[in-house]
């Protein structure tokens, strides 16, 4: 199998950067190729896009979304486009242009978060998470040697950059949104609900470290290993909408309830929210009140900012539909199940083939040697050391 990450040569090549993740990266990456000796169009849907690119290269597509295929046919064909590198793959306008770069034998390259965190990004030919092409089969991996990974560097992560790019990115293109009359977003697209949102999370955070201070010495004493973790996804997760057979994270939690209450009586259930979600959800009443209708509310801990790494390393047991943090789980020992399509729910990795009612009695460990020969095969194949939104090593 040809390395998923690998580009190949940039000389002449004609490239096209689709809505990136929000703030300078792909201007970045747009100079690095135009140093390698390609040409390089931008192509972007609102005024975030255009603040964040290159003037001289940049393209805005201002029409409706019915129109956007035909559109995206005839600019790949006119400017003769060999690759295409874009953030996600399941938005309405990379979806689309996937699609017609396909039938148009068109390289595609879409970066995501990275599948391990945090020194890594993940870029992947044709497609990320479950649109990915790498392999499903135990088989594939325990027949590959057994090789060291070097240690990546440190890509020094910014937070307040991000927090920075995205408001800006938010605050442009609201202001500027009569430039874009037919302009989506994939999300809540609201300059001041976005705002609003950062401010709470900070409050909230600033709560959560009071209020749980006590519960990191809980988990990694009294409760160690008399615990099962379910690590919640963001509320609006492509993850889950395009690649799970779930509609909302309530109707998850339902499920996960529902089948504790009929078969573990003996251990803890603890929920931990995603804090990307901080500042926008709070799953606690809902939880709350879900269990004790079922009986099982003494039993139930929900939290926000512990530990994460303790929390997964501590548990008898990890249930998630698809979240990268399943695969750190793994990394940790501990026992996972997946309740949704994941790359690594694989044979001899997570309890796949064990239902729900029956994990809770039956857990599967990871084999460490096939975790071991994944791991290095997904970071060798389809992981970049850097970030977003700090530094980044192009190999």
């Amino acid at each position: 199998m040809d390395k998923m990450n690998n580009i190949g040569n940039l000389k002449d090549k004609n490239i096209l950067f689709l809505q990136g993740p929000m703030g300078n990266f792909f201007k970045k990456l747009d100079k690095i190729f135009q140093k390698e000796g390609a040409k390089t169009y931008k192509l972007g849907f609102n005024a975030g896009d255009h603040f964040f690119s290159h003037s001289y290269n940049y393209i805005a597509y201002k029409d409706s979304k019915k129109n956007y295929e035909r559109f995206i046919k005839k600019l790949l064909i006119e400017k003769k486009i060999d690759k295409i590198f874009l953030f996600g793959d399941c938005r309405f306008y990379q979806s689309i242009s996937i699609k017609i770069a396909l039938l148009l034998d068109i390289d595609i390259f879409v970066f995501e978060e990275g599948y391990i965190r945090p020194k890594y990004i993940t870029m992947e030919r044709y497609g990320v998470n479950a649109f990915s092409h790498i392999s499903r089969d135990a088989k594939f991996y325990r027949q590959l040697k057994n090789e060291e990974i070097k240690q990546p560097k440190d890509v020094h992560y910014s937070q307040t950059k991000m927090v920075l790019s995205a408001t800006i990115y938010y605050l442009i293109s609201n202001i500027l949104s009569y430039r874009y009359p037919f302009y989506e977003h994939h999300r809540d697209f609201s300059a001041i609900k976005e705002f609003f949102y950062g401010v709470r999370s900070v409050i909230r955070k600033l709560i959560y470290k009071i209020e749980e201070k006590d519960y990191l010495e809980m988990i990694e004493n009294d409760l160690s290993k008399k615990y099962f973790f379910v690590p919640l996804q963001t509320y609006n997760d492509f993850q889950i909408l395009e690649h799970s057979g779930y509609r909302s994270i309530e109707k998850f939690i339902i499920e996960v309830l529902e089948s504790f209450a009929k078969n573990c009586k003996s251990s803890w259930l603890i929920f931990k929210h995603h804090p990307v979600d901080r500042g926008r959800k709070n799953y606690k009443d809902f939880i709350i009140d879900q269990a004790m209708l079922l009986g099982v509310d003494k039993k139930i801990l929900v939290l926000y900012d512990t530990y994460l790494p303790s929390c997964l390393k501590n548990a008898k047991g990890t249930i998630t539909i698809n979240s990268t943090v399943g695969l750190s789980s793994l990394s940790h020992g501990t026992p996972t199940i997946t309740l949704g399509n994941a790359i690594y729910d694989i044979d001899g990795l997570t309890c796949k083939g064990i239902s729900l009612d029956d994990f809770w009695q039956k857990q599967q460990e990871p084999d460490k040697l096939l975790l071991k020969k994944y791991r290095a095969f997904i970071i060798n194949n389809t992981q970049l050391n850097g970030s977003f939104y700090g530094k980044f090593w192009l190999q």
